[in-house]
């Protein structure tokens, strides 16, 4: 099997078990992946991530033209926004998981670290998540947004709309969001409480140690 081949295999792997457990329901979420000659699988547009056959994806060549599969998702300028300013971008996920938009529908969150510090591991994944404004599905305003950035973040919340996530791979892509919904459920858990986050100390050493952007 060829690289190509392994890769639209993963992404519908991937893909399939975030809807199995509930991270992305009905068409809803896309995904994107750097190939070996540069360039992107993408999940084509009005797909469930239950059902992705992998010969229908949508491929794109180096230049950036679509020239096989499905019609690729609407959300094509948000993923090339992270493509264009992260140099690392191996791949972009996007989810309209429950809890991290629960949370960005609340007053009070901070929109430059939208995550409250709780574990180290959103910290290590992540970085500092951005807050971004409501968009309109398929708005190329997405994209503008993520470029304002200038490639400080790998990840963004779209308020009452769903993550979105730059890794190195199409698995730490999808590993780091999981993270993020993750967090947000604990936000949510413990939100009102007299919850106990990181110290500014532990964030600092966490940054430190695992080279973490913290800007």
């Amino acid at each position: 099997m060829s690289a190509e081949a392994d890769l639209r295999e993963l992404i519908c792997t991937l893909a399939k078990s975030l809807y199995d457990r509930g991270l992305t329901g009905g068409s809803s979420g896309n995904i994107s992946a750097r190939t070996g000659d540069g360039g992107l699988l993408v999940t084509p547009t009005g797909s469930s991530f239950g059902r992705l056959d992998p010969a229908r994806l949508s491929l794109f060549d180096s230049k950036g033209i679509h020239v096989g599969g499905d019609k690729p998702t609407k959300e094509m300028p948000l993923h090339s926004a992270f493509y264009e300013t992260r140099s690392t971008a191996g791949a972009v996920v996007h989810l309209h998981s429950c809890h991290a938009v629960a949370l960005s529908m609340l007053e009070g969150v901070d929109p430059d670290n939208f995550l409250p510090p709780l574990t180290p591991y959103a910290i290590m994944k992540l970085g500092k998540v951005k807050l971004l404004p409501v968009f309109l599905p398929g708005d190329p305003a997405m994209g503008d947004a993520v470029r304002g950035l200038a490639g400080k973040r790998s990840a963004v919340m779209l308020a009452n709309h769903g993550p979105v996530v730059a890794g190195k791979d199409v698995e730490a892509a999808c590993y780091a969001i999981e993270e993020l919904e993750d967090t947000a459920r604990l936000a949510l858990l413990t939100h009102g409480l007299p919850r106990r986050p990181l110290s500014d100390a532990q964030i600092n050493d966490i940054v430190t140690r695992f080279d973490v952007d913290w800007e």
